[in-house]
């Protein structure tokens, strides 16, 4: 694998010349959405007290600014671009939160928990909006192109958090179905960061084409790494308690994986995740009726931490418990937690998982070698996909 010992700077650069932009472009929001934004950002606290460190680690946008310097343009000529991707890539995040009932990111409480999903959800929105006034006003020439090239990405990754959404009301769902969601969801944003530099930049189709490719292959090992620290992760590093993702009962590449496996591990780890085997029917989730929604935290709020009334999530969702259930099952508990876990590893879904980012690892890798484009870019795009594998939170 290529050495990685240089990505932190190659971050910190890309952090010190894309804060000043982003900083001046949400100023424009109006001061009630602009301090939600500051504070889902890292850069105040939530009184609009501000704060010396930056949230985020900027894969993003450096990528972005990457992409511009691998078209042999200056890396300022993809700051635009950056800006616009965090900037979407952040609304989602918003939004996210509020899907999943997560009070909590980046050891600090979600904009949702504080301030209530109404004025999250607008902020969210303003967020994406923005996105797009930053590149229609960066570049007559170019401008344009890479405002429907983030369109595009932010449609996909909205269809594929439809799908992740949808997946959760349903007992099967393949690994074929499991990976294109993430495809649509993780792999076309970091497709089009790295590659709306190079649009910005004016460069050829097959330049931009290599670069996205090299994005979305990137996306999908860094949602694969994603997934597994979502079970096996370290609190300390990502911020969330350990083994969320199995908590909420979410259908990610472990899972889907070793649920494929067959076996009496694989149906005990179904039972555990989705509840006993119900009979097919309208309003089952295998039958037909009113797809179930997801999202929502579960049981009481945490003393300290109410955003108030009517402003959280009220109705937890996931799996049905049966036939005709309408009542959503309810989150693991510790012990279940655990034994998922237990189950998942036991039926191959870790070892897959890791096999899978590696193998997309390579295949972005492989697109940088299609076209020519600058060397010293080129290796640190190199050296940036291979630290995100290699990740810890």
């Amino acid at each position: 694998m290529t050495p990685t010992s240089g990505v932190p700077e190659v971050l910190a650069r890309s952090r010190e010349a894309i804060a000043p932009a982003m900083k001046q472009a949400v100023e424009r929001l109006s001061p009630d959405i602009r301090r939600l934004a500051s504070y889902h950002l890292g850069w105040t606290d939530r009184a609009g007290a501000p704060l010396g460190a930056p949230g985020g680690k900027g894969i993003r946008p450096t990528l972005a600014l990457l992409s511009a310097e691998a078209a042999w343009a200056d890396a300022e000529v993809g700051v635009p671009g950056g800006v616009a991707v965090e900037l979407v890539h952040n609304f989602s995040l918003i939004h996210d939160d509020i899907i999943d009932g997560d009070r909590q990111r980046h050891h600090r409480p979600t904009v949702w928990s504080v301030y209530g999903v109404g004025p999250a959800i607008i902020a969210g929105d303003a967020l994406e909006n923005l996105a797009h006034q930053v590149l229609l006003e960066a570049s007559q020439a170019t401008g344009p192109a890479a405002s429907a090239a983030l369109a595009e990405a932010t449609s996909a990754m909205i269809a594929g958090q439809a799908d992740d959404i949808a997946f959760e009301g349903r007992r099967d769902v393949s690994v074929e179905e499991c990976m294109a969601m993430s495809a649509a969801k993780t792999g076309a944003l970091l497709g089009c960061a790295s590659s709306i530099g190079a649009i910005l930049a004016g460069a050829p189709p097959a330049t931009v084409g290599a670069l996205r490719d090299f994005g979305s292959h990137l996306g999908l090992a860094f949602q694969a790494i994603d997934d597994l620290l979502g079970i096996w992760g370290d609190p300390e590093r990502t911020g969330k308690p350990s083994g969320n993702d199995l908590r909420q009962r979410k259908k990610s590449m472990p899972v889907v994986s070793a649920l494929a496996a067959g076996g009496e591990e694989a149906e005990e780890l179904r039972e555990l995740l989705l509840g006993p085997t119900a009979t097919t029917g309208p309003g089952s989730p295998d039958g037909p009726g009113t797809p179930i929604p997801t999202g929502a935290d579960q049981g009481t709020d945490p003393p300290g931490d109410e955003p108030g009334p009517g402003t959280g999530p009220t109705a937890g969702t996931g799996p049905t418990a049966g036939a005709g259930a309408t009542e959503p099952l309810p989150p693991l508990r510790a012990d279940q937690v655990e034994r998922a876990a237990y189950l998942v590893e036991a039926c191959g879904g870790r070892e897959w998982t890791t096999v899978r980012a590696k193998a997309h690892l390579d295949a972005a890798l492989g697109a940088l070698e299609r076209v020519r484009i600058s060397a010293v870019p080129h290796r640190q795009l190199a050296d940036l996909a291979v630290y995100v594998v290699e990740r810890e939170s």
